[in-house]
């Protein structure tokens, strides 16, 4: 069961990646949370969306802004190096009363994963219309900001995107620049998930993140082919639904 789901969300999400700049991570994420450990899921998801980071690369590297993905990437290498040192660090548990079973103990992670899940799906559905304005100096704070949460649960794309949809990008420039710079942030922070694992922790589990990830290469080629054609408003409030619910879950301690 975990493996047809696993494989059919990478398809799925990042043959939308694609078109939205985002969300390989963010479907993906959540989906490997049902079956694993947060920080299991997080790292594994990590290793998927940099494989396939790298296909998406090859097929886009000639529309990449150097500019753009020079200052927010440098800057987005150090916060998710902070994220991640984070991500690895914070193992204690806190428990609360759950109005469902009563005490709940949930680790720090597990609770700052379910979190900022909530908080960025709401942050897409609620105010992904709303328009700001960002000069080129934001680059710089912007790319710490959605590196460090990218290091911490993965969930860089939204906050990525927010800055670059106002970088006076084209389309192609847009996902190409943001593939460049998830690069260099995985880059960064799958070291640091790995170092924190314990021997053979994901190992087991090679054939499942292989085969997630020639999914994932197979939905970003489509795809490719596809950029220009597809509206994705109502796969948005799928996943943002999504996302609360296993992030209420994660802080209430079910999953």
């Amino acid at each position: 069961m975990e493996f047809v789901l696993i494989c059919f969300v990478a398809f799925a999400a990042s043959w939308l990646t694609l078109i939205s700049g985002f969300g390989l991570g963010t479907l993906l994420l959540p989906t490997f949370i049902l079956f694993f450990s947060p920080l299991e899921a997080v790292a594994m998801t990590a290793i998927v969306h940099f494989l396939n980071n790298v296909f998406k690369f090859s097929l886009l590297f000639k529309q990449v802004n150097r500019y753009v993905a020079l200052w927010f990437g440098v800057s987005g290498i150090v916060g998710a190096a902070v994220g991640a040192w984070v991500s690895t660090n914070v193992e204690k548990s806190i428990a609360y009363t759950s109005p469902l079973d009563g005490i709940s103990e949930v680790s720090w992670f597990s609770f700052l994963v379910g979190l900022l899940m909530i908080v960025f799906a709401l942050q897409e559905l609620l105010l992904g219309k709303v328009g700001f304005a960002f000069s080129k100096k934001a680059m710089v704070p912007g790319g710490v900001l959605s590196g460090f949460f990218g290091g911490l649960t993965g969930h860089q794309g939204a906050l990525r995107s927010m800055f670059l949809l106002k970088s006076g990008l084209t389309a192609q420039a847009y996902v190409a620049t943001g593939t460049a710079i998830a690069l260099m942030v995985d880059l960064t922070r799958i070291p640091i998930y790995l170092g924190r694992i314990s021997k053979g922790g994901i190992d087991k589990h090679t054939l499942l993140i292989a085969s997630a990830t020639l999914f994932a290469f197979i939905g970003a080629f489509i795809g490719k082919r596809m950029i220009e054609k597809i509206t994705y408003t109502t796969v948005q409030w799928v996943v943002g639904v999504l996302m609360i619910v296993v992030g209420l879950l994660l802080l209430l301690g079910l999953l």
